[in-house]
């Protein structure tokens, strides 16, 4: 249900600088905004029509605030499809927190996070997975997460998915109709065109959670770890991603005491970048917690590079590290590559895949790094302008839909009746429907606006 108050939030990041930019939405928030606002020519912002601005000054009572801009909009011509005015004043931080005392001071009252997208939503002005496209933008690090997250707010989600639901919807009624109504002499449906169009849903939404990692690896970037035993070069390879002295580089074993993070962009690859404490029995009581939240960065890493030091013979440390990364998707780094070469590369290649030699002190190496994170990742050949899930909800809605699918064939194949196999096609059926907000309910709807940020 949709709240009739009017809501108000600062829709710009808190902070100093030259502009700054206030939200207020609902059917009255026009009138509200004329209690406060005063334009230099005496003009109403009731008397303006849509998209048009006065310019003069926020008052709280008899005492000018600041210089303003005031922007209207009007329903449904507007973010939220409700009465909009954008107030920009200074931007200074206690300048724009009076402008929004004094809003609410007049009647509206403070927007919850992602309530205006959140009336958006409800008023029809875009779906759930739109909105979340919302998020994802913001939340872009890339030009490709970009673009992919522009898509996203455009509707490539959403149509791909309209357009599977409406394939078993159209299943679903044709089983419904035959089953409810026997005396119509409705066309029973072939069971071999029931299966192909089970067959194609089911293709196009494997598609989609496959795709799902490497996308995300392109919007909001998935966690890497850097590992290594103690001083063989994890922190200077950090250094070099990251393009300056992210970590403190020394040839004392331990250097690194706890999990040192920062984001990089690789190819338009967003890597939540983590160089670890060198794994090793310890007895210092800060480098052993250090170990600890290593082991449990690798557990949650998507890709792991493991470093080891060429000119070193393999150590016990070393097969340890193998063992903890075998099962994860990992690039395995003979760094000191300047250096004669000691280590076992076969038992490391045997368990963890083809060596890049590296000199991460020198920078070589590092384009073939590069190649070997996007190539993991599925990023390097990736479609921005393809549909793709923005998030763990829209995937799990996916799968959900894909079991169902996957039950729909086993029940016809088994021999059950039609509408037996019509159950599970509508179950698959509600799962899309929740992914794009068409049947989602109350609970998820304020499950996903939760996420958003206060003024959007």
């Amino acid at each position: 249900m949709i709240d009739d108050s009017v809501i108000a939030a600062v829709a710009t990041p808190a902070g100093v600088g030259g502009i700054a930019t206030l939200r207020v939405s609902g059917e009255k928030s026009i009138e509200i905004c004329d209690r406060v606002f005063r334009s230099i020519n005496g003009k109403k912002l009731n008397d303006l029509k849509g998209y048009h601005a006065a310019f003069g000054k926020i008052y709280d009572k008899e005492q000018p605030v600041d210089e303003a801009v005031c922007l209207v909009f009007r329903a449904p011509h507007s973010f939220t499809g409700e009465n909009v005015v954008e107030i920009t004043c200074h931007g200074g931080i206690f300048v724009i927190q009076k402008v929004l005392r004094v809003v609410l001071e007049n009647g509206a009252v403070p927007a919850q996070p992602g309530e205006f997208s959140k009336r958006a939503f409800l008023n029809g002005k875009m779906d759930l997975s739109g909105a979340e496209g919302i998020m994802s933008i913001i939340s872009s690090q890339g030009e490709q997460g970009l673009n992919a997250s522009l898509n996203l707010l455009e509707g490539s989600l959403s149509r791909k998915i309209d357009s599977v639901a409406q394939s078993l919807i159209d299943i679903c009624a044709h089983i419904s109709a035959w089953v409810d109504y026997p005396d119509e002499e409705i066309e029973e449906l072939d069971e071999n065109n029931i299966l192909d169009t089970l067959s194609s849903a089911h293709n196009e939404l494997k598609e989609l959670t496959d795709k799902f990692d490497s996308g995300m690896a392109v919007t909001t970037g998935v966690e890497a770890a850097i590992i290594g035993k103690p001083n063989a070069g994890k922190s200077t390879l950090m250094n070099l991603l990251t393009g300056f002295e992210r970590s403190i580089v020394t040839d004392v074993k331990g250097t690194t005491r706890d999990v040192v993070e920062e984001t990089v962009n690789i190819d338009g690859c967003i890597l939540r970048l983590s160089d670890t404490a060198g794994i090793r029995d310890t007895d210092d009581t800060v480098e052993k917690l250090g170990v600890e939240r290593s082991r449990e960065k690798i557990k949650r890493s998507a890709i792991v590079l493991a470093v080891f030091d060429s000119g070193d013979e393999l150590t016990d440390e070393d097969r340890t590290l193998i063992d903890l990364c075998k099962e994860k998707p990992v690039i395995p780094i003979l760094n000191k590559s300047d250096k004669e070469t000691k280590i076992d590369r076969d038992y490391i290649e045997s368990t963890l895949g083809r060596c890049i030699e590296m000199s991460a002190k020198n920078g070589t190496g590092l384009d073939e790094l590069r190649d070997r994170v996007t190539t993991l990742l599925g990023t390097k050949n990736f479609d921005s302008n393809a549909a793709m899930l923005a998030n763990e909800r829209q995937r799990q809605c996916c799968l959900n839909a894909l079991s169902s699918i996957e039950d729909a064939v086993n029940t016809l194949k088994s021999g059950f009746t039609l509408d037996a196999a019509g159950i599970c096609i509508d179950d698959a059926v509600s799962a899309l429907l929740e992914l794009t907000g068409k049947r989602a309910s109350q609970a998820v709807v304020d499950k996903v606006f939760s996420n958003f940020c206060v003024g959007k």
